[in-house]
């Protein structure tokens, strides 16, 4: 009988480290998207801030609890992640586990929003995008959800099946980037 090992999606892609930025994958965590029931969306809100400590994110937004994090997703959608969802929130909410979907990548250090820049066609500077700010955009020619956890630091999330091709041309960018300075 064959052997199926669980692999990350970023399995096989190295950590880099060029001209002072770093990309990584994150730590593998539980991702869950929250989708409200009609008329849910304030109970989902107590039962959210029970569980979990947080709120639900506003538009381009996003919520920490003590173990827990909720990005903005889309309309009506938030992503928890961190721990499982406590069952309760399925009382308000469609419940669905993201966490194999997607390649979670984390890039850091000076120059980051230059380097997303050159894949994305959205404003990216801490003036116009803050610290715990998400929003879903494009990178090059995929979807991506960028959420900036600290002043130079960003989480990418892009489709598992994508991660290889954005672990590239995260490279590329960094690469190009380091090279004007």
């Amino acid at each position: 009988m064959a052997e199926l090992l669980a692999k990350t999606a970023c399995d096989g892609l190295a950590p880099l480290t060029i001209g002072g930025l770093s990309l990584k994958e994150a730590s593998p965590q539980v991702l869950t998207s929250l989708a409200p029931y009609r008329d849910q969306a304030q109970a989902l809100e107590a039962a959210l801030q029970t569980a979990h400590g947080l709120s639900f994110p506003a538009v381009g937004g996003s919520t920490r609890g003590k173990e827990a994090r909720a990005i903005w997703f889309g309309h009506d959608l938030a992503l928890l992640i961190g721990p499982k969802p406590e069952a309760s929130l399925a009382q308000h909410a469609a419940l669905t586990d993201q966490s194999a979907g997607w390649a979670v990548m984390e890039l850091t250090g000076q120059g980051a929003e230059d380097v997303l820049a050159r894949l994305c066609p959205v404003d990216l500077r801490l003036s116009a995008f803050a610290v715990g700010a998400a929003l879903r955009t494009e990178a090059k020619h995929m979807m991506v959800s960028v959420h900036r956890r600290e002043k130079d630091s960003f989480q990418i999330m892009v489709f598992r099946s994508l991660a290889q091709t954005l672990h590239h041309d995260l490279k590329t960018a960094m690469e190009a980037w380091a090279a004007r300075g």
